[in-house]
């Protein structure tokens, strides 16, 4: 899936998005039930950013991200009765935001996608040694 070159900004002071990896998320606040109401009307895709110490200053406003981010995609959702809602993120990819539109509630960002640069040689030994991991695990809770 490629990723569109703006897409809107979910910052949050502790939560950090992974590709391939499933985040669940209640969203409450008026700004971000407009974020996901539009994204769920659009290509469904929710760019998640780590906010900068010092955020709580500005917390309403738009305080520092860093600047690298993930993607993700809306993979379910629940729309609750007062509006907010329950979703459920898929990391799809890493990217790098190149500067921020001001024009709606929430934030909105021109990105740059960061692909993987991993070879597949090196993904296949990652992926061997995860199984080496898993197996090693099995057998600790089987035994403990």
């Amino acid at each position: 899936m490629a990723l569109p070159i703006s897409i809107p900004l979910f910052p949050l002071p502790n939560v950090v998005l992974f590709p391939n990896v499933f985040l669940p998320l209640h969203i409450f606040e008026t700004r971000y039930r407009a974020m996901v109401a539009d994204a769920l009307a659009g290509d469904r895709i929710i760019g998640m950013a780590l906010l900068q110490p010092g955020y709580q200053s500005d917390y309403e406003g738009r305080p520092p991200v860093y600047p690298v981010g993930t993607a993700g995609v809306i993979t379910h959702t629940e729309a609750l009765p007062d509006g907010r809602f329950n979703i459920v993120l898929r990391g799809i990819e890493k990217f790098r935001t190149l500067e921020e539109d001001a024009s709606r509630p929430y934030r909105l960002a021109r990105i740059e996608p960061l692909p993987e640069l991993t070879r597949e040689v090196e993904r296949e030994a990652v992926r061997d040694q995860r199984r080496k991991l898993e197996a090693a695990l099995k057998t600790t809770l089987e035994q403990g």
